[in-house]
């Protein structure tokens, strides 16, 4: 009997259940498939379940594509991340069965179409927005960088599906399987990693400020030995563990180091790892080739150079590797300390690349108040991402983020394609004097016009409204304000339900008269009809925010 399948079955039913709005209909089998969908991409993705259901593209004409995620643009290697899902679950718990050949080919086909730009197919109008934007960033020169990930509850693809894929792999793409086991080891990761490190040569041994600190460095073959052996374990609290799915320039030179003549010189190459542990201990007497034995292991910085080392070392296992060595910091950060000094060493050698800062900046004093402050108005703040399943009033600091800045901070054009940089660049723009009411109502908001987004009788009324959901969100915030006669600095605790109340029961009106206001502009700037144009300009328009110059708030 397969637990771990058992386990997954009891999440998904629960989640239809709790969350019956983002399911459609009475069958039970199609509610409980989309569900494993949501639960499978938030685990992949390492999203909170209510961002997962953002990035669905099932239903009919979908091409086999269940969930597309576009990550932002790469300026510097004028590339952009693309997870594909295709997902199969099956209903019999007991007996296994390969990811299904004809559905790993409805795949290949939907991947040639979409990153065609001058190839159309018949499509559903959540899919084909993705499409859209996709093909938008490729005829403005960017390279997309694809991940098809197989998502099942059971056995990989077989060689009829391998054959499939083979048609099509080259290094622009790479396909992954997923399934139910990987979802409950991700989700109940909670590995307390104890090992031997040696430190080749000699090392610098140092106690300061009641913490000690190693440095020194380690052989690659060691690096890879651990990663092999604990795998994304080792960087539970890396802020990177989850952009596996980038390739990127920094990632290609590493391996080319790695196979070149140069490798015994990669240790002057490379910035090297840092990790951290509440205790190691080491042979005093040892000058040299010291051997640590190290309690609760983690990387905090150098994960990407760490999964490239693995996956180089795996690729070419003729080549010898015993000269090639990392510069290693090992911290000891013992005590009720350790999570908070752990946080700042982490953002401080991190933050200053491009990576989502939401973990680091989540022991911050304003974001703790906020969690405060949220949960007394009756919703729960997620300010870090952890390893539970959460539904309900759940308001995760990602979704504040891009509510925030589009509504209340009027950037809807960047919110949507800058979310790398939400807590990085424009962090203090987005949180400076906001409260929890604030956050809360423009949570509301921003999750209505995300839902309308994918509502067939709508987009064929309103073809704009995949691209204009920020914007029509920033209108009806504005508008709402302007209803409750009251600014934004006024909306608070206070007038927070009566303000709530409010945008409940008129929220449709509200909706239609944002909806006026952002076709006067679409009339303004396409005389000649914006149904008619072509999607991708259309997405451009409000990519580049002309439409926010035209509005009149």
């Amino acid at each position: 009997m397969d637990f771990a399948r058992q386990i997954v079955d009891q999440w998904v039913r629960k989640m239809v259940i709790d969350q019956p709005n983002w399911f459609e209909g009475n069958d039970e089998n199609k509610n409980i498939s989309r569900a494993f969908i949501i639960l499978g991409v938030s685990s992949y993705l390492g999203i909170e379940p209510v961002e997962a259901y953002a990035l669905l593209t099932d239903g009919g004409n979908d091409s086999g594509v269940d969930a597309i995620y576009i990550g932002d643009p790469d300026n510097d290697n004028v590339t952009f991340p693309v997870v594909i899902f295709q997902a199969k679950y099956k209903f019999n718990l007991d007996n296994d069965s390969h990811f299904p050949a004809n559905s790993v080919l409805r795949v290949v086909n939907a991947i040639r179409s979409i990153f065609d730009p001058h190839q159309d197919t018949i499509m559903n109008a959540a899919l084909k927005q993705n499409v859209v934007e996709i093909k938008t960033l490729i005829l403005d020169g960017y390279i997309p960088e694809i991940r098809c990930v197989m998502l099942n509850n059971g056995l990989e693809w077989n060689d009829e599906g391998e054959q499939h894929i083979q048609q099509i792999q080259n290094e622009q793409i790479s396909f992954d399987h997923y399934n139910h086991r990987d979802i409950v080891n991700q989700i109940h990761r909670k590995v307390q990693i104890t090992e031997n490190i040696q430190l080749p040569g000699k090392s610098i041994v140092e106690d300061f400020n009641f913490k000690r600190v190693v440095i020194g460095k380690m052989n690659v073959k060691d690096i890879s030995i651990l990663l092999e052996k604990y795998g994304d374990a080792l960087l539970e609290k890396n802020i990177r563990r989850h952009l596996g799915i980038h390739k990127n320039r920094v990632n290609s030179d590493i391996q080319n180091t790695l196979i070149s003549d140069k490798k015994s010189n990669f240790y002057f190459f490379n910035n090297g790892i840092t990790m951290v542990c509440s205790q190691f201990n080491y042979n005093k007497f040892t000058e040299e080739n010291r051997l640590f034995n190290v309690k609760d292991l983690q990387i905090i910085n150098g994960g990407q150079t760490s999964k490239t080392i693995l996956q180089t070392l795996k690729d070419n296992p003729g080549i010898d590797f015993s000269e090639c060595f990392v510069l290693t910091r090992l911290y000891e950060l013992p005590g009720e300390e350790h999570e908070e000094m752990l946080s700042d060493i982490t953002f401080a050698t991190n933050s200053q690349n491009p990576v989502d800062l939401r973990d680091l900046r989540a022991n911050e004093a304003h974001q703790k108040e906020l969690e405060i402050g949220v949960e007394q108005l009756g919703y729960t703040y997620k300010r870090k991402r952890d390893n539970t399943v959460s539904f309900g009033d759940t308001i995760p600091s990602s979704v504040a983020a891009e509510a925030v800045f589009s509504i209340w901070r009027m950037q809807p054009h960047i919110a949507k394609y800058k979310r790398n940089e939400l807590f990085g660049k424009f962090y203090q723009d987005i949180f400076n004097g906001l409260n929890a009411a604030q956050l809360i109502i423009a949570v509301l908001i921003y999750r209505y016009c995300d839902s309308n987004r994918k509502r067939e009788n709508l987009l064929a009324l309103n073809p704009h409204l995949p691209y204009s959901n920020y914007f029509m969100s920033m209108i009806i915030g504005k508008l709402l304000l302007a209803d409750m006669n009251i600014d934004l600095d006024k909306l608070n605790h206070k007038n927070f339900d009566e303000t709530r109340e409010y945008f409940e029961t008129n929220k449709e009106g509200l909706y239609q008269r944002a909806n006026v206001m952002i076709i006067n502009v679409l009339d303004e700037l396409y005389p000649e009809g914006y149904q008619d144009i072509d999607p991708r300009r259309l997405s451009s328009t409000f990519r580049s925010g002309l439409v926010l110059e035209k509005l009149t708030l």
